[in-house]
């Protein structure tokens, strides 16, 4: 005899059954749940704060990059028309941000105001031709990417135009490659934390679920021999952890914003390290909501995927026994 294919009502019936069981599922096992929910909000909170390390260190980085820069001092022989063919070859380079010219007058004019309170240093410098260079200052887009920049000015050509070494030699070279390794370290350790974390985190949901399926496993026999297809049998798993999922995402904003609000006064006045705290307070408020359903969603797919694998496991086997 032919089975009569579902209708719409018949299918919204079932998976009212299949919600149902679920959270009937979820409320009958409370020391599982709170095994598995406990594990994931700790990987939750992790990935949280490695979401908001990562951006406040990032702003960090963007507002140190931002005055850095490359001086190209020219020599004084220098005419007009090679300093513009220079300025604008530089400019055609893609990392270039901007390129900006400093004439030996401004340049002057400049060191007079950065030593303005040492008065034996603007006699001195007063009674002496201007010694200092003009100079082509470059801000680069990405501090990760200034080879492209410095090849160019190094280039034989363009080293004749130049008096003096550029400004991205010695120690400001080395603190520049600094930041740009720190940035790159950075991602990338919270990048490996959140895959750790979320691996053990599945693999707790994983056994969470296989202990719940040997509990049950009278029950889920009963099922099929009256008739019960795969998904009814998964589903209220999947819907118990997909509880797990959403209670812990939840759980993990409040414990983040919690601690955000009781410490905000500190956060505003302080850092830590490289990190300006008050930006990563500024952040999770200004993101909530997407941080908010970033952090349901994760929680709903692990909780889903590694319940859809350890039913899909135990069923199969059923099947082969």
């Amino acid at each position: 005899m032919k089975h009569k294919p579902k209708t719409t009502n018949h299918r919204l019936t079932e998976l009212g059954r299949i919600v149902k069981t679920g959270c009937i599922n979820f409320v009958r096992n409370p020391w599982l749940a709170i095994a598995a929910m406990a594990m994931m909000l700790v990987t939750l909170t992790i990935t949280l704060f490695l979401i908001i390390a990562n951006a406040t260190f990032g702003n960090t980085v963007q507002q140190i990059t931002d005055k850095i820069d490359i001086s190209v001092y020219l020599k004084d022989s220098v005419t007009e028309s090679q300093r513009s063919d220079f300025i604008g070859d530089i400019k055609q380079i893609p990392n270039v941000k901007s390129v900006s010219y400093l004439s030996k007058d401004d340049a002057l004019e400049a060191y007079k105001q950065q030593n303005a309170s040492n008065t034996d240093l603007l006699v001195a410098i007063s009674q002496t031709d201007n010694p200092l260079p003009a100079s082509i200052q470059i801000k680069p887009k990405d501090v990760n990417n200034i080879d492209a920049i410095k090849n160019f000015i190094e280039k034989p050509e363009n080293k004749e135009l130049q008096s003096d070494e550029t400004s991205y030699s010695g120690d400001r070279k080395e603190a520049i490659d600094k930041i740009t390794h720190a940035t790159r370290f950075m991602r990338e350790t919270a990048v490996i934390g959140v895959v750790i974390f979320t691996i053990i985190s599945a693999l707790i949901i994983f056994n969470t679920i296989q202990m719940a399926i040997f509990n049950r496993r009278d029950e889920i026999h009963i099922m099929r021999l009256l008739g019960a297809n795969t998904n009814y049998i998964r589903g209220p798993f999947v819907v118990e952890t997909m509880l797990y999922g959403i209670i812990a995402a939840v759980a993990s904003i409040i414990l983040v914003g919690s601690l955000f609000r009781l410490t905000s006064s500190t956060f505003e006045a302080s850092s830590l390290g490289l990190l300006d705290i008050s930006y990563a307070s500024r952040y999770f408020s200004k993101n909530f909501w997407f941080i908010l359903t970033g952090q349901t969603i994760i929680g709903i797919l692990i909780g889903a995927v590694s319940s859809i694998i350890a039913t899909k496991r135990y069923l199969k086997f059923k099947a082969v026994k």
